[in-house]
């Protein structure tokens, strides 16, 4: 039997037995109904690509199927969340026919995307109460970014390739935020996408920790039979035990992928009417985290939960039990089996691989030195620079392992200053709506402490990582959850104002 199909065998029932797991608690939050179409729709799609041996005909026969489930859905980013980490997203180049040297790089991502929230998008766009793009803040931010991006390409490219690039942006960046932005406009939007993100989360997590416990990336040979070239699918090891990354290609993606999932189970978990199912889904979470053995989303993990405790009722009692715990489980790992291998994993405690904390603060060193050099909007070449080219690693590659660093590098302070300030303000504005909420027993309440705390995680973990595979797409996408929490509190302060005048009126 080819190995792809053994690995098949292998995903189908470590999702089966998420799914069956998951059926009571997921539907707690959203009908039975939709999380049966969504849970058979992963399945087909599964099966697709598998048996499709070639990606081409993946993307005819899965591009089909999104676009008629996308047509049907009432909650686009919930199926997108469901279907987002599916397969790996290797990229294949669209050829130009003689005209052009290719059209586009197509992946998953992108093919899920255009089928479903690209109609999304032109449906939300057409709705009277539709807010318009550019109304906010975050809208400006995120438009003069996209702007100044696509002009410097114009100084290392063509034409054709700035328009190609400019094409991107709005399919992995705009799409994503936007949707999420616009879409969700009631609280049970938000428990349907967040809970679809967590779901899909889980059969990653399980995946990894199989793979961990198996050394066999199962998603590898699927790669290989659909004729895809991917330089992301490679055995990584740490401390003799292989690095998960199920179908997201990086250890740390994945890592991430968990992280993020965690800081939206903080907040659907609340809705789960059984305590064990609840302890469950967290320990699930823990082990997909532990799976890829990146230290970043450790950290973030950490930074999300803290951050998430700090918001709510008796939070320096509950941040001091936290702490004590983590300071007991030190010495408590140094007499449990394998204990003394999982302190060494732990970052700025451990001794495994000390040389890529060096690595990360010699990056951000030489890098400002090139930085420098052209402050205000990067430059193309840096990696041709003397600094740069010191950084070469083993592989013969210059590992940009930090989103703001790359950042810099590329599109200068300006670019930077445009990025930071996107998010800060959404964070701003999510705090600022929290606050119309004093009871932090709301559930309002809770859905922003949960996003701010994922927002202020993930921009922690992409210190240590460069924006590859899904990360961006997560990232704009939550981006754009808190933006539709933003406005969801702006209307309900609006509706309760306007009706004051009209009780008075009743009174009188």
């Amino acid at each position: 039997m080819p190995e792809h199909f053994r690995a098949l065998i292998v995903i189908l029932f470590l999702a089966g037995v998420v799914f069956v797991m998951a059926r009571r608690p997921a539907t707690d939050l959203i009908p039975y109904s939709d999380f049966k179409r969504r849970r058979n729709l992963w399945f087909v799609l599964t099966l697709v690509a598998f048996a499709s041996h070639s990606f081409w005909v993946y993307v005819a026969a899965a591009g089909l199927i999104m676009y008629i489930a996308g047509r049907r859905e009432r909650n686009a980013m919930a199926l997108f969340f469901m279907l987002l980490f599916l397969i790996p997203p290797a990229s294949v180049q669209i050829p130009g026919f003689g005209v052009v040297n290719y059209l586009v790089d197509l992946n998953h991502v992108r093919l899920l995307t255009l089928c479903v929230l690209l109609p999304a998008a032109l449906a939300l766009s057409r709705q009277s109460d539709t807010l318009r793009f550019g109304r906010t803040w975050p809208d400006k931010l995120l438009a003069a970014s996209l702007v100044l991006m696509s002009v410097l390409y114009l100084r290392e490219t063509t034409l054709t390739d700035t328009l190609r690039q400019a094409l991107y942006l709005y399919v992995d960046v705009f799409l994503p935020y936007y949707v999420a932005s616009r879409g969700l406009k009631e609280i049970s939007d938000f428990k349907d996408a967040m809970l679809a993100f967590v779901l899909a989360s889980f059969v990653l997590a399980l995946i990894g920790f199989a793979e961990f416990v198996r050394h066999w990336l199962l998603y590898n040979a699927l790669i290989d039979a659909m004729g895809v070239q991917w330089s992301m699918s490679s055995y990584l090891s740490r401390g003799g035990s292989l690095r998960a990354s199920a179908t997201t290609g990086q250890a740390i993606a994945l890592g991430y992928v968990m992280s993020v999932a965690i800081g939206l189970y903080l907040f659907v978990q609340g809705y789960v009417r059984s305590q064990l199912q609840r302890v469950l889904g967290a320990l699930l979470l823990a082990a997909g985290l532990f799976a890829p053995l990146s230290r970043g989303p450790w950290i973030g993990a950490v930074v999300i939960v803290v951050v998430f405790i700090a918001m709510g009722k008796g939070a320096i009692k509950r941040l001091t039990v936290l702490a004590l715990a983590g300071v007991l489980a030190l010495p408590l790992l140094t007499v449990l089996p394998g204990g003394d291998k999982v302190l060494d994993l732990l970052p700025f405690i451990g001794n495994i691989e000390k040389e890529n904390i060096t690595y990360r603060e010699r990056l951000i060193d030489n890098s400002w030195i090139v930085i420098q050099r052209n402050p205000l909007f990067g430059s193309f070449d840096f990696r041709n620079t003397p600094e740069m080219q010191s950084m070469i690693q083993g592989e013969g590659i210059i590992d940009i392992v930090n989103t703001y660093v790359s950042l810099a590098l590329r599109v200068g302070l300006v670019g930077l200053a445009l990025f930071v300030a996107f998010f800060v303000t959404v964070l701003l504005g999510i705090r600022k709506a929290m606050r119309a909420f004093p009871d932090k027993d709301d559930e309002q309440r809770q859905l922003g402490r949960a996003l701010l705390a994922t927002l202020v995680g993930i921009l922690v973990i992409i210190f240590t990582v460069s924006s590859i595979t899904i990360i961006p797409t997560v990232y704009w996408s939550v981006a754009g959850l808190g933006v539709a929490y933003i406005q969801r509190v702006r209307r309900l302060r609006s509706s309760q104002a306007s009706d004051l005048p009209a009780a008075g009126l009743q009174i009188r």
